[in-house]
C-alpha cells in the first residue's frame, strides 16, 4: 500500500462521531454485535454481525488472538485533607514500591495519598520519561488493585457520578476478553471482546487454527498524536510474548499458504513485530517463517507501511485521529476506511472499545 502526502497528515484521519454512537457500556451478548466487512480488493463493504464469523472464516486460517489480561489499575484514594485522587499504573505488574502513574488532579511533591487496607503511597516526582512516580509503604500492590481496583476505561466511557460504582462489576467482566490469561494490560485488546467461548470452539469445529500472542496494552495506546505530520510521532514501548508451541501454529499455517487472520491492532503489531525480527523470506519477498521471541516494541503501522504476515484483521470502530485508525487506514487505504465509517455510522454502528466490530479482508 502505497501512501502520499495527505496519508501523513493527522487532520486528515479526523471525522464526525455523534456522540450518541460513542458505546458507554457493552451489548449483552458479546457475538450479537454488529459486523462491517470491508474488502480490500472489491472495495465492497457488507453488513453482518458477529456471530457469522464462523461462516465467514475458511477451514485452516489461523486466527490470533492477544491473550493479554486487563489489570484493574485505576485506584482512588485521598489525600489528607480529604480530596479525592484518581491513580492509574502504567505499569501494574512491576515489583517494588515504586510505581509509574498518571495522577488526577496533580498533588505536590512529598504528599501522600491514602487507600483502602492501610496502603498509602507518596508522590517522589518524575523519573526520566517525565512519568510521575509514587512511592508505596507495601512492596506488593496487587491484593489492592485486585479488589479495589477499577478497569482503566478509556475516557470517552463516562464513569463520573457513581457509574464507576454501579458498572464496577460489569466493567470487570467485560473491559476483558473470555481467552484473557497473561496479566499486564492497562487496556482492553478491544477486537476481542466480541468472542466467546461457543464462537471459538466453533471455529475449532471447523479446523479455524487458533494461535495465540501476548501484548500487553499501555499508555501508548490513549496517547495523543501532537505533530501534524504523523511520522513524527513515536509510541510508547509495549511487552509481547510469541511462544514456541504459537509460533509453531503460525509457522505451519505460513508453510500450507493460509490466512493468518489478527484479532485486533495489537495483535498486528506483535506479529508485524516479529516478522521484522525474525522472519525469513523466499526470492519474491514472501514470508516463509517467523521464530518464537519476546520483547518490547514501539512499531507505529501507517499507510505506507509493507504488511509481512497479516493477511486479514479484526478491529473494533477507532477514534478520530488515532493510531489504530492509521493502522487501518495502512491496511485497507485511509479513503476506504473513512468511507466505511460513514456507512457504520448511517447504520448507527456502536463506536469505540465497548462498540462494534470491522473485518478487513
Amino acid at each position: 500500500m502505497q501512501n502520499n502526502n495527505n496519508d501523513l497528515m493527522l487532520q486528515n484521519y479526523n471525522y464526525d462521531i455523534p456522540q450518541e454512537l460513542i458505546a458507554q457500556v457493552p451489548i449483552e451478548n458479546r457475538s450479537d454485535s454488529k459486523l462491517i466487512i470491508l474488502n480490500r480488493k472489491d472495495r465492497t463493504i457488507k453488513h453482518k454481525n458477529f456471530f457469522d464469523i464462523v461462516n465467514i472464516l475458511n477451514e485452516n486460517d489461523c486466527l490470533v488472538i492477544n491473550t493479554t489480561k486487563v489489570v484493574p489499575a485505576r485506584l482512588y484514594g485521598k489525600k489528607s485533607t480529604g480530596g479525592k485522587v484518581e491513580v492509574l499504573f502504567l505499569n501494574p505488574m512491576q515489583k517494588g514500591p515504586n510505581f509509574a502513574v498518571l495522577l488526577k488532579p496533580n498533588i505536590r511533591i512529598g504528599h501522600k495519598i491514602y487507600f483502602d487496607d492501610n496502603y498509602e503511597c507518596t508522590f517522589k516526582g518524575l523519573d526520566e520519561n517525565q512519568n510521575k512516580i509514587v512511592e508505596f509503604n507495601k512492596e506488593d500492590i496487587q491484593p489492592l488493585l485486585e479488589k479495589h481496583g477499577f478497569m482503566p476505561l478509556p475516557p470517552y466511557i463516562k464513569r463520573k457520578d457513581g457509574l464507576a460504582e454501579k458498572f464496577f462489576d460489569l466493567d470487570k467482566k467485560r473491559y476483558q476478553t473470555i481467552y484473557a490469561k497473561t496479566s499486564g494490560a492497562i487496556a482492553a485488546p478491544t477486537a476481542g471482546l466480541h468472542f466467546t467461548n461457543e464462537i471459538l470452539e466453533k471455529l475449532k469445529q471447523k479446523k479455524v487454527t487458533i494461535a495465540n500472542v501476548v501484548l500487553h496494552v499501555g499508555w501508548g495506546t490513549f496517547k495523543p498524536i501532537l505533530s501534524n505530520d504523523i511520522q513524527q510521532h513515536k509510541m510508547l514501548p509495549e511487552r509481547y510474548i510469541l511462544d514456541e508451541e504459537n509460533a509453531t501454529k503460525i509457522n505451519e499455517s505460513l508453510k500450507n499458504k493460509k490466512r493468518i487472520i489478527a484479532v485486533g491492532t495489537t495483535s498486528v503489531r506483535s506479529l508485524e513485530t516479529i516478522a521484522n525480527l525474525t522472519g525469513k523470506y523466499d526470492s519474491n519477498n514472501e514470508l516463509l517463517s517467523i521464530q518464537s521471541c519476546s520483547g518490547e516494541t514501539e512499531i507505529f503501522i501507517y499507510p505506507g507501511y509493507k504488511f509481512k504476515i497479516v493477511k486479514a484483521m479484526f478491529t473494533n470502530l477507532h477514534l478520530p485521529c488515532s493510531t489504530p485508525l492509521m493502522m487501518a487506514s495502512a491496511f485497507a487505504g485511509r479513503d476506504f476506511i473513512l468511507s466505511s465509517y460513514q456507512e457504520a455510522i448511517k447504520n448507527k454502528y456502536r463506536f469505540f472499545s465497548y462498540g462494534d466490530s470491522m473485518f478487513i479482508e
